[in-house]
């Protein structure tokens, strides 16, 4: 937006060709800004839901997903911490587990009619379809966690479907809101569609990594075995090539689950994410 002029009270700003302005509070101004100047802006409501401008980026925009923090709860609602002054609202109606202060939730938000106010939802399920799908099988897509059940991780594909990550094909911790890159595995009749971490040339890495992870464990952390150990060595234990072994070890140890020795492969304990 382009800064219109000067007042007491802030800058305000405007779009060529359109007759509506929007103040940049005098708090945000910098002495360098000036009269014409074209700032990249974010407008929300202010506590007296006026339309204001702000420099700050907030964690989450009109019509996308976001991971944020409660800050507060009381009867109106839940209250998230999206980088700006004004929290942003969840309603209580709108929540698709109940939350607590400092839990991380991913919601969507969106402008509500009615209030005319940017929102926040939880129940996820309102914002993405998989009627008409956008991907086939194999395709390289962008996933959000979603949420955990006894499966796996449900996930938002690209922003606009949802998917079903199944924890056996899961080498790292995931939480609600983490980004990250997958496959589309499988679509169903149903149009459900099952995704993956790995590329199809990858899919065995990935079951010799997760045997190789469940052994480890079953050894209490450590199992010994490692780059000297004998081909038979490790067939006998873990029923696969002395290839497959270091592929599948090297595997873990780039999600930083495993350390490597000589003669031992040692579960590492990953702290918590908030």
């Amino acid at each position: 937006m382009e800064v219109l002029r000067d007042t007491p009270h802030g800058l305000f700003l405007g779009i060529e060709g359109e007759k509506d302005s929007v103040l940049l509070p005098g708090i945000e101004i910098t002495d360098d800004l000036k009269v014409g100047d074209q700032l990249r802006v974010f407008v929300y409501s202010d506590s007296e839901d006026r339309p204001v401008a702000t420099l700050k980026t907030p964690g989450i925009t009109r019509n996308t997903f976001g991971s944020l923090k409660v800050r507060d709860i009381n009867k109106m609602g839940v209250f998230l911490d999206w980088g700006l002054d004004k929290d942003l609202l969840v309603p209580f109606k709108e929540q698709y587990k109940r939350m607590s202060v400092d839990q991380k939730v991913l919601v969507f938000m969106y402008l509500d009619e009615d209030s005319e106010r940017l929102v926040a939802s939880a129940n996820l399920d309102r914002f993405v379809s998989n009627n008409i799908l956008t991907v086939k099988e194999e395709d390289e897509v962008e996933l959000i966690v979603w949420d955990k059940s006894d499966l796996g991780y449900s996930v938002v594909v690209n922003n606009k479907h949802k998917g079903l990550l199944f924890e056996n094909e899961v080498f790292r911790q995931l939480s609600a809101g983490d980004t990250l890159k997958g496959y589309v595995k499988q679509i169903r009749e149903d149009n459900k569609l099952d995704i993956k971490l790995t590329k199809k040339g990858e899919v065995q890495i990935a079951d010799d990594a997760t045997q190789l992870l469940d052994l480890i464990k079953e050894n209490e952390d450590v199992l010994p075995l490692g780059d000297k150990s004998s081909p038979v060595a490790i067939y006998t234990q873990c029923k696969m090539s002395k290839k497959a072994f270091k592929r599948a070890a090297g595997s873990l140890y780039k999600q930083g689950l495993i350390k490597i020795d000589a003669d031992s492969l040692t579960l590492i304990k990953i702290p918590s994410k908030d």
